[in-house]
């Protein structure tokens, strides 16, 4: 099977950019930060304080999470309910940086993560896959542009959801997440020492789909 792993920060557009090019090139797309913000929306659901790692530990018995690919596109399931949207919600994304900072949710997730991989020709994105995941991956890339560009995408893409939130918020947001991801102690977001960058700070979003599938196909 060919493995191509995707890290960056949050906004970078890893999730738009890869599930595009797993469509070209015809692989399957797993989007494993869905899989964080799943356990995530337990924890709201549950009023668990989701900054409490043995309380967030205890959750996890009670937690079913599964990927489906329905018409090629992934869906998430949390014990049985679809929750692809509900995890898209800032506060799940807040959540999620939390909960994955937690070593026994980056084990209750890690089987699931590698045996995808092992079945199937995938692009799989996230904050760690080159570095722990698969790190035999085939490609490994770093994907990443300036806070304030990722900001304003991500503000579009929640007032196109109809969502009113301030582009402030949005930008503080990402960079408190930005560095939760990377001071945690557990996997922290980095790039992996062999691992190819590519900034889309100035690329629209169909030349940062070539740049990743050109990036691919050169490294294999």
């Amino acid at each position: 099977m060919i493995n191509v792993a995707i890290d960056g920060p949050a906004g970078a557009g890893k999730s738009t950019i890869a599930k595009a090019a797993a469509k070209k090139l015809g692989y399957i797309y797993v989007d494993t930060g869905a899989l964080y913000r799943t356990v995530g929306v337990y924890s709201i659901r549950t009023k668990t304080d989701y900054k409490d790692p043995e309380a967030v530990e205890k959750t996890l018995p009670h937690i079913h999470v599964d990927l489906k690919f329905i018409g090629g596109v992934q869906h998430v399931f949390l014990n049985g309910e679809d929750v692809s949207e509900e995890i898209r919600l800032p506060e799940s994304s807040m959540a999620a940086s939390a909960v994955s900072a937690v070593p026994a949710v980056r084990a209750f997730l890690f089987d699931l993560q590698r045996e995808i991989a092992k079945k199937n020709n995938c692009i799989m994105d996230g904050r760690d896959i080159g570095t722990v995941v698969l790190p035999n991956a085939d490609v490994k890339i770093f994907l990443t542009a300036d806070p304030e560009k990722r900001a304003e995408r991500r503000y579009k893409e929640l007032l196109e959801k109809g969502q009113k939130v301030e582009f402030q918020d949005v930008l503080d947001d990402l960079v408190k997440r930005d560095y939760d991801d990377s001071h945690r102690a557990v996997a922290p977001l980095k790039p992996a020492e062999d691992s190819i960058l590519v900034n889309t700070t100035t690329l629209s979003l169909e030349e940062s789909i070539a740049a990743i599938i050109d990036t691919i196909k050169e490294n294999l």
